[in-house]
């Protein structure tokens, strides 16, 4: 049977349909609920239920007797598992590999691999994705609500920092949900051949601007305008210059017209560039933990000091610039003295607890997936088949994570939310970009 376009949408798609991918929708909602105050990152509702969800794969498959993955796709997936063992039979306790370990296969192994085999064909693909966008306009409605009422997280001595939901131990929470949903939007806009698809999610990534501004997250705005332009450049040089276009009168709009071009917002913008000549706290602190990163990986070049061994070997390998940690309160919580446990960095973190071997393997898993995607994009354009949609938000989420991983971490709630994009990503990698759509079959 064929499906219409119309059916790209997803409120056009009968409820029944959705069910293989309602577990993974039942984890975004629940990163909904506000962050208890006072969490110091553990477990949360939605990583309960990432964990169901990879259980629920896991029965499907054997009731239904498939085949869990390509011999492509497993050895992509699994190839993090090698530098995941050696470093966690180093760490300096049982617990903390084991730990370790159970984190590092949720994020990028097990929750990535059970989305590929929940989504089955393209059209599951945008219904993940306006899921996506969805949760960013909620989470960037109470961000923007936060910076406009006065009652977000503190910055500069104001309660405006916009949070969403995610309190202020997750500063990055909100920013990296809206900055995933705007890749999802910008991509739906860019490669969709439904005009109503195309309006709406242009309409969506021009709102997710405001909440991404207030976010005063000066790694997401590098990440997402990096993102974006090459997401563009992608679709097409004519594309480009039409969003370049839309791009430039909606700045004009949210800096002029709306006022959110504030004194805060601009200094913000400008310390961009004083990054290395005049830092402020905060950069210093991240130099001084990239150094001492440095450091533990130079003694344990092979396989790092073990997993979750960071802040164990932080104080013996960083400098006195480094401060005793970072201030926060605001957004309904207290004033507390948030630690530094991380270098804020994911390929420091990786080279200093797993070593060579564990960065080889993880970045040459991204890597892979980074090429077959681009290679899926190429056969979409050159055949000129519907999906262009599916492989820029591939493509976008992606690219997006791993600018951002240069000066962010895994942690915190939102964390969830990157083993999901990371699905979405080897869903169109190792499969979508590779299948014939059904309508196009059936012609």
């Amino acid at each position: 049977m064929s499906h219409s376009p119309a059916l790209t949408l997803p409120y056009r798609v009968p409820l029944a349909s959705f069910a293989p991918l309602l577990p993974v929708m039942l984890v975004i909602a629940l990163l909904a609920l506000p962050a208890a105050q006072g969490s110091d990152g553990g477990a949360t509702p939605a990583d309960a239920v990432s964990g169901l969800v990879v259980l629920y794969c896991a029965i499907r498959l054997v009731r239904e007797r498939r085949r869990p993955l390509s011999r492509t796709a497993a050895v992509v997936l699994g190839m993090p598992v090698v530098g995941l063992a050696v470093a966690a039979v180093g760490a300096s306790s049982p617990g903390a590999g084991i730990g370790g370990l159970g984190r590092y296969l949720q994020i990028f192994v097990l929750v990535p691999a059970s989305v590929v085999l929940l989504v089955r064909d393209r059209r599951d693909f945008r219904v993940l994705a306006w899921a996506f966008v969805a949760f960013a306009l909620f989470q960037g409605a109470v961000g923007v609500h936060q910076y406009a009422t006065g009652t977000g997280a503190s910055y500069q001595g104001e309660e405006i920092r916009a949070v969403g939901t995610f309190g202020p131990a997750d500063v990055m929470g909100m920013a990296t949900v809206v900055s995933f949903g705007l890749m999802c939007a910008v991509g739906l806009a860019l490669g969709s051949t439904a005009a109503r698809q195309r309006a709406v999610a242009t309409g969506c990534a021009l709102v997710l601007l405001a909440p991404l501004a207030v976010s005063f997250s000066r790694g997401a705005w590098i990440a997402t305008a990096a993102a974006c332009a090459i997401q563009v450049a992608l679709a097409g040089m004519r594309r480009a210059l039409k969003v370049g276009a839309v791009v430039a009168a909606s700045a004009v709009i949210l800096v002029g017209g709306l006022g959110v071009g504030t004194a805060m917002l601009q200094e913000r913008i400008s310390s961009i560039t004083q990054v290395a000549d005049a830092p402020d706290q905060s950069v210093t602190d991240r130099y001084t933990m990239w150094a001492a990163a440095t450091d533990m990986w130079s003694e344990h070049p092979l396989t790092g000091v073990g997993l979750k061994g960071f802040p164990e070997h932080r104080d013996g390998h960083a400098s006195l610039a480094l401060s005793s940690g970072s201030d926060t309160e605001g957004a309904g919580a207290a004033y507390r003295k948030q630690p530094l446990l991380s270098p804020h960095n994911m390929y420091l973190l990786v080279l200093s607890e797993q070593g060579l071997i564990g960065l080889l393997a993880l970045g040459g898993s991204w890597l892979a997936l980074l090429v077959c995607g681009l290679r899926g994009l190429v056969r979409v354009r050159r055949s000129r088949t519907s999906g262009l949609d599916c492989a820029l938000v591939a493509c976008g989420l992606l690219l997006w994570q791993l600018i951002d991983f240069l000066y962010a971490d895994i942690g915190g709630p939102a964390t969830v939310l990157t083993a999901l994009a990371f699905g979405l990503v080897a869903w169109w990698a190792l499969v979508g970009g590779d299948c014939v759509p059904e309508a196009e079959a059936s012609a």
